[in-house]
């Protein structure tokens, strides 16, 4: 879905609570979480643009924080406001202060039950790996390049034995901050088109790192580095160290946030350079 600014304003009632969904590159920012060091984030800069829109303060909450060079196509943050605004304004006045690499799909009222963060039943993740020889020099901060020959079908393989509600301590950053390493995926793929490989997994919530880590470990399989039964292994270790090297940051994408009540409208998944590839796969 793709909001429509060419008809009715939609002006958005004060003393009340927006919602809104961006997509960024991350390449250039420290994550998203703003920081006292004063290196560039994504929220330092939403907010500022925000600010200019509303001619006041404005301080936003995400629905999951993003580490330094991993982006995405449908990040959720909310607001409170009391300032009336209309949809076009919100979003057509903050596109105007954010750099070019930041940009707001759209905007709209929530109630004031809603909360990007605590509401979430869900976040989505792709991976996007670039497995050929060379090196690419176009999107090279938007991909992860393997150069070794990966089997995908081993990577997919691989990847089921994370399915389900497990302790992902194994999976982790070794400072992840989270208070308990318990975590349910729903699903986790991964599909070959042509030269990239790109995985897809879907959780209750992540830990600090868990993409990556996750991503590490499959990658190392597909390269025939390891057996596809060492996801497993890994897992049942509950042991970071057994985990092998973190993945970069480049090729990660936050691509959907699950919200129970309906009040995020649904867009395609991204990140837009890959749709081709499921929309054609979905009509073969």
């Amino acid at each position: 879905m793709n909001l429509d600014i060419s008809g009715t304003p939609g002006t958005l009632t004060g003393s009340g609570r927006v919602a809104l969904v961006l997509e960024y590159n991350g390449a250039q920012y420290h994550g998203w979480q703003s920081q006292k060091s004063g290196h560039p984030t994504v929220q330092q800069y939403l907010e500022i643009a925000l600010s200019r829109v509303a001619n006041c303060s404005v301080e936003v909450v995400c629905a999951g924080r993003t580490d330094a060079g991993v982006h995405a196509s449908h990040q959720v943050v909310h607001f409170n406001t009391d300032v009336t605004r209309s949809q076009r304004s919100w979003v057509m006045g903050a596109n105007a202060n954010l750099p070019a690499d930041i940009s707001v799909h759209w905007v709209g009222n929530v109630t004031e039950n809603f909360h990007a963060r605590f509401s979430a039943r869900s976040r989505r993740y792709r991976y996007v790996i670039y497995n050929h020889p060379i090196r690419a020099a176009l999107f090279r901060e938007g991909l992860t390049w393997n150069y070794r020959p990966l089997d995908e079908h081993k990577m997919a393989r691989a990847a089921q034995h994370l399915v389900g509600r497990h302790d992902f301590s194994s999976y982790r950053a070794a400072g992840c901050q989270a208070k308990s390493p318990v975590r349910e995926i729903e699903f986790l793929n991964v599909e070959r088109f042509g030269d990239f490989i790109i995985i897809d997994v879907q959780a209750n919530a992540f830990l600090h790192h868990m993409v990556r880590n996750i991503a590490g470990v499959l990658m190392s399989i597909g390269a025939g580095l390891n057996e596809e039964s060492w996801s497993k292994d890994v897992l049942l270790a509950k042991d970071r160290a057994a985990g092998g090297i973190t993945a970069p940051p480049f090729g990660l994408y936050l691509i959907n946030v699950g919200y129970p009540c309906g009040e995020i409208p649904e867009f395609d998944p991204g990140p837009s350079f890959v749709k081709p590839y499921y929309f054609n796969s979905a009509r073969s």
